[in-house]
């Protein structure tokens, strides 16, 4: 029996016709499938079109309204598959991966470096990829489908602005690989006998990227203006101490707010006890480390918890609860 697959279009590059201002999202759901009329062979597909965006206008509204459509859909189909634009489709990623945990069933983020309707593109094969993972029993949870590659909704990044190769999976191996039309499983991801969902996200959430001369009154104002504040620091980790920055961490931590310290480097993740730049605010109290996370599943992490905190021993407990591999390397 063929597997039924809600198909959710929601714009991007993949979907998009020239314009006199540049690449425009244009064709809808169903018209991306009758350029690749072969998947309607393998599956049985119904489309709809959630969203016609660019994905640089995608956000947590629209991860709910993405969540919402799974939700209200999942007893009637076997799998789903999103079209996305590149830009942000591996925070949207992560915000499915925490909005729908634990699904025995696929959701597939996918898209495309050139629209489909040019002579040279990468949208046909991705699209043919992401439906046969969807199709798969072995894949479960969020994941994104991109030039072959299977990578857990947690651990995506757009690495590349251009080429086709376009995500790597972050401090994880790919799950799967795509080849010639084959799934290749190689790590099947947790899931639960029903997924759960939720249906809230807090967007006070801010990310504060260090350079060098980053000084105090940035730092304050970040802070003051958000909830939650994520600071992407250098190498294994670290704060200045000028100005009294460390201080202005330790103060925020103890009054409640979640202060999330990362790294700017791409592989290996953070570590602040190694440094002394670092070390007093390992152990502070209140303050977070991000370890092996990516930066965009820190940012929707945190989005996704701050709606469930009744007591401030809940963020740290809920921040270090592992969802769908999006953490690993904690010590102890």
């Amino acid at each position: 029996m063929k597997k039924r697959i809600l198909f959710i279009g929601t714009g991007g590059t993949i979907a998009s016709e020239l314009s006199d201002e540049g690449l425009l999202p244009g064709l809808g759901a169903s018209s991306l499938l009758g350029s690749v009329p072969d998947i309607a062979g393998a599956c049985e597909v119904e489309s709809v079109q959630l969203y016609d965006l660019d994905s640089t206008n995608i956000g947590p509204e629209q991860w709910l309204g993405m969540a919402e459509r799974i939700r209200d859909n999942y007893a009637y189909f076997d799998g789903f598959v999103i079209s996305h634009g590149t830009d942000t489709m591996a925070y949207t990623a992560a915000a499915l991966s925490y909005l729908v945990q634990g699904s025995p069933k696929p959701v597939v983020l996918t898209g495309a470096q050139k629209p489909i309707g040019f002579e040279t593109t990468d949208s046909k094969q991705n699209l043919r990829d992401a439906f046969a993972v969807a199709c798969d029993g072995g894949i479960h949870g969020v994941c994104i489908v991109f030039n072959g590659r299977v990578i857990l909704g947690t651990r995506a990044r757009k690495t590349h602005s251009k080429s086709f190769d376009a995500f790597s999976s972050i401090n994880y191996p790919n799950i799967a690989d795509v080849r010639d039309g084959r799934l290749m499983r190689y790590i099947e991801p947790e899931c639960f006998a029903r997924p759960r969902f939720y249906t809230r996200l807090d967007t006070r959430v801010a990310l504060l990227k260090l350079i060098p001369g980053t000084g105090p009154e940035l730092l304050r104002y970040m802070l003051e203006g958000s909830r939650a504040l994520i600071i992407e620091s250098f190498g294994v980790g670290g704060l200045p101490e000028r100005g009294g920055m460390h201080e202005l961490v330790k103060a925020a931590a103890l009054s409640g707010k979640a202060v999330v310290m990362t790294t700017q480097v791409q592989n290996e993740g953070s570590d602040l006890a190694v440094y002394g730049t670092g070390s007093a605010l390992a152990r502070s109290p209140g303050v977070l480390e991000a370890w092996d996370m990516t930066t965009e599943a820190a940012v929707a992490k945190l989005m996704w918890l701050l709606p469930q905190v009744k007591v401030p021993g809940d963020i740290p407990r809920l921040f270090y609860t592992p969802v769908s591999k999006d953490i690993l390397s904690m010590p102890g």
